[in-house]
């Protein structure tokens, strides 16, 4: 297949073409973005600076927040600045650029959130061999493989795309540069592509959500000995993970698990899980911790003294 780009830029619809919402969005997405800073920086910071938040669940949180603040700062801050413009275009380097950001961060969160419900998994069903598996070393190990699979992916995914031709149409039903839509602008059959998109973004997300199914299936099951107490305490950190996976797995889910076409619904399901899930993390998983809460409230004591 011959690689033919006409197209320097590409012109993004956007989330509305409608002016008075479009302010209205701005503030709105604005204070979003906000939030996703702020929140997970409050997390990194809490865990940090905290000698009680020391387990590999704590470890692993740290990541998943820098994850979030990293891969909403791929897609927010241009469709935020998008709001105040008519034109909303992006260069062609730019798009593979957002393209490589998104599917990049979006991996490593899908596999970091995998490896969480395996510690998960072996602090409720393994307890007295915890801390001899799960220790520094291979936790460490854990977020190394999670971000090459990341890697892997995003480099799958941007080789496919950049070497198909663009020599047309250059309008992008989208707020960012996505694989679906710009299979949609190629110039081309990309029947072939899009399966391996599936197989690739989308078995990935499935495969995972399947695995995080069967181990909490395990979870559940292996409690059943366990006073209600005993169960209740062990369950809380799990609530929140499965809250989590719930928000982030359904929509990557509902996006990367279909042939290469696009839906009008794709850009309120991507905003779900490209800005409201990162927007929530901090919230779900501090809401019922009462260790992170107390963190919290030492780490303002000692702000607010010095």
């Amino acid at each position: 297949m011959e690689n033919t780009n006409n197209v320097s830029k590409f012109i993004l619809l956007g989330l509305s073409q409608d002016q008075e919402l479009q302010q209205v969005c701005f503030v709105l997405f604005l204070l979003f973005y906000v939030v996703i800073i702020l929140g997970n920086l409050l997390i990194i910071i809490t865990i940090k600076r905290s000698e009680r938040l020391n387990s590999p669940m704590y470890f692993f949180l740290r990541y998943l927040s820098f994850v979030d603040i990293c891969y909403s700062s791929v897609t927010a801050p241009k469709l935020i600045a998008d709001f105040l413009v008519e034109r909303k275009t992006i260069s062609f380097v730019g798009c593979i650029a957002q393209l490589f950001g998104v599917h990049f961060f979006e991996c490593t969160k899908i596999f970091l959130l995998t490896v969480m419900a395996y510690d998960r998994y072996i602090v409720i069903c393994k307890p007295f061999h915890y801390m001899t598996i799960m220790n520094k070393h291979v936790c460490s190990w854990m977020v190394v493989a999670s971000w090459a699979g990341g890697f892997v992916h995003f480099m799958v995914q941007t080789l496919l795309t950049t070497q198909l031709p663009f020599c047309g149409p250059n309008e992008i039903d989208h707020y960012f540069c996505d694989v679906h839509p710009l299979l949609k602008l190629a110039c081309t059959d990309t029947y072939t592509v899009g399966i391996i998109v599936v197989a690739n973004s989308g078995m990935i997300s499935l495969s995972c959500f399947i695995v995080l199914v069967v181990s909490y299936v395990v979870i559940l099951v292996s409690l059943k000995t366990r006073s209600s107490e005993g169960r209740l305490k062990a369950l809380l950190p799990c609530a929140s993970h499965i809250t989590v996976v719930i928000l982030f797995f359904g929509p990557c889910i509902f996006i990367y698990m279909r042939p290469s076409t696009t839906f009008s619904e794709d850009k309120m399901v991507a905003v779900f899980y490209t800005i409201i899930t990162p927007m929530l993390n901090p919230l779900i998983y501090t809401l019922r911790n009462e260790e992170v809460k107390n963190a919290m409230k030492k780490l303002w004591t000692i702000l607010g003294r010095g």
